[in-house]
């Protein structure tokens, strides 16, 4: 079989799934296979199962997209975290909160190599604060008892003037090699200062982490003898070149419910919705808005540290098809743990020991899996545990919402046959075809995106012009990343006007997406 094919992978908590599609993003085939200790090797077996699946040749595949946990878990499990060497530019106002104060012990003690604040950095209004101490920063920096793996930089009010932040990485790159990662919060997030440089920081933590995400796709690829461009889905629903995950690796730890999202908005053709995507150990509930995932408004905790990284606006809770559910007396506790990947071994409906969710749907008459008779389990106490689940997605889906009228809801994800057919405030409930591979075709039909976060002053030309400026700079900054340019468009645009400034400034955050050239 012949063509241009592309590979959209996954990797979840419980599952990792696989889809190929033409290029007319048509699904030809489909896998789901439990996601491995080894995480490398799951990956590399998906993608040999959805080749295997339709005997596509290899040669045939143009194109990689995948979207993982890696970064994620990395976070969350205090492990395979680069040592970083921290660097605040902005004594002495700042120097009441230390970096990373609001860190938990734990990830500060992996993650932290030295911190310092010197003198620097500038106002709001782009003027300079104080100058830049670099003999200061040059002194801590060669006073280190040990060479760190990597280094954050961070100045206030980066994002309306960088200078500062390009002189200390210069100094860094002098003093401690030309080949130690160096990562600038004005790259990375916006204008709150702790909440960026925590982002700025996880960034440079996860340097190493984004090396072994790419050697483990490039070997999957190599092993299968894929000559393919790969392609990583993040935070917002699109995706990034592979030299952007090895410098920016922290926009990739929210990928998987976005990619989930924008599968949704493809399998239903639906662009304003609910999507509730129920996995084997928990739920996301997120909403679609002109077929994107919603961004958070608020700052994200990301492992327990604030930051203000681009990132879907999620409800996520202990909730999935893995869930264990437990007796104490007359009451039933359901969860929050999870056999996870264990499910299809584990589960009494495959043959295990261990009473969930799924094996609740079973006795209950609302799902149908497995092998083995649930037949041990009380009637009503799967009538009970039922009731119990659809008040929690009820409830989700309610805190979720922005407006009291019923939204349409989307059902994706393996773990959704938990999901009824109605649900209060609920105007209708989708289960598109391929539902449960809903995250991997996000992945593969994923466009390219830029995004501009920019203080303008008003000119001659008043707010339109600063604004179609802004716009695009977004467009420009897509293409340049490999958008179609024709089709490459203005998805979001947040305009905000800045008060006491001498100037008439609007802060402008434009993005731009456009579909893979």
């Amino acid at each position: 079989m012949r063509g241009e094919y592309r590979i959209g992978v996954d990797v979840g908590g419980t599952n990792t799934d696989a889809v190929l599609l033409n290029d007319e993003l048509q699904l030809v085939a489909k896998v789901k296979t439990p996601t491995t200790e080894d995480v490398d090797e799951g990956l590399a077996t998906a993608i040999q199962m959805v080749l295997s699946a339709n005997g596509v040749i290899p040669a045939s595949i143009s194109r990689v997209m995948l979207g993982t946990t890696h970064a994620t878990n990395a976070v969350l499990q205090r492990r395979d975290l680069a040592s970083v060497t921290v660097i605040r530019i902005g004594g002495p106002a700042t120097r009441s909160v230390p970096p990373l104060s609001t860190w938990p012990a734990d990830l500060r003690t992996v993650v932290s190599a030295g911190e310092v604040i010197v003198d620097g950095g500038f106002e709001f209004d782009g003027r300079e604060h104080v100058p830049f101490d670099e003999p200061g920063l040059r002194r801590f920096l060669e006073e280190l008892p040990e060479r760190p793996e990597a280094c954050a930089i961070t100045s206030i009010f980066s994002p309306v003037s960088a200078e500062h932040e390009h002189i200390a990485a210069a100094v860094a790159a002098d003093v401690l090699g030309e080949d130690t990662p160096i990562s600038l919060s004005c790259d990375i997030g916006s204008i709150g200062i702790l909440e960026r440089e925590n982002a700025c920081v996880l960034n440079a933590a996860l340097r190493r982490v984004a090396r072994q995400i790419v050697d483990g796709l490039s070997a999957a690829l190599r092993d299968q003898a894929i000559e393919a461009t790969p392609y990583f889905a993040q935070n917002d629903g699109t995706l990034m070149a592979l030299e952007r995950v090895l410098e920016f690796p922290v926009l990739t730890v929210g990928s998987g419910p976005a990619n989930s999202m924008r599968g949704a908005a493809y399998l239903t053709g639906l662009r304003e919705a609910i999507v509730v995507d129920v996995g084997g150990t928990s739920t996301d509930v997120g909403v679609l808005a002109n077929g994107f995932p919603r961004e958070s408004a608020i700052p994200v905790e990301i492992g327990g540290v604030r930051t203000n990284s681009r990132m879907p606006d999620l409800l996520s809770i202990a909730l999935g098809g893995g869930t264990r559910v437990r007796t104490d007396g007359d009451d039933l506790v359901i969860g929050p743990d999870s056999v996870g990947y264990q499910l299809t071994s584990e589960a009494l409906c495959f043959g295990g020991p261990v009473l969930t969710l799924s094996d609740m749907a079973v006795r209950s008459g609302r799902a149908t899996m497995g092998h083995h008779p649930v037949d041990e389990v009380s009637g009503l106490r799967a009538v009970e545990a039922i009731a119990r689940i659809d008040q929690m997605f009820e409830d989700s889906i309610d805190r979720m919402k922005l407006t009291r009228s019923e939204q349409p809801v989307i059902a994706v994800g393996g773990g959704s046959v938990l999901l009824p057919d109605s649900l209060a405030g609920v105007s209708e409930v989708h289960r598109p075809e391929n539902y449960e591979v809903a995250n991997a075709i996000g992945a593969a039909i994923a466009p390219i995106s830029a995004e501009v976060d920019q203080l303008l002053v008003l000119g001659p030309g008043g707010r339109d012009e600063v604004i179609e400026r802004a716009r695009d700079a977004a467009i420009g900054s897509a293409i340049a990343l490999g958008a179609e340019p024709e089709r490459t468009e203005v998805v979001a645009l947040e305009e905000l006007t800045m008060a006491y400034l001498k100037d008439d400034v609007l802060r402008l955050r434009v993005k731009a997406a456009g579909p893979l050239q």
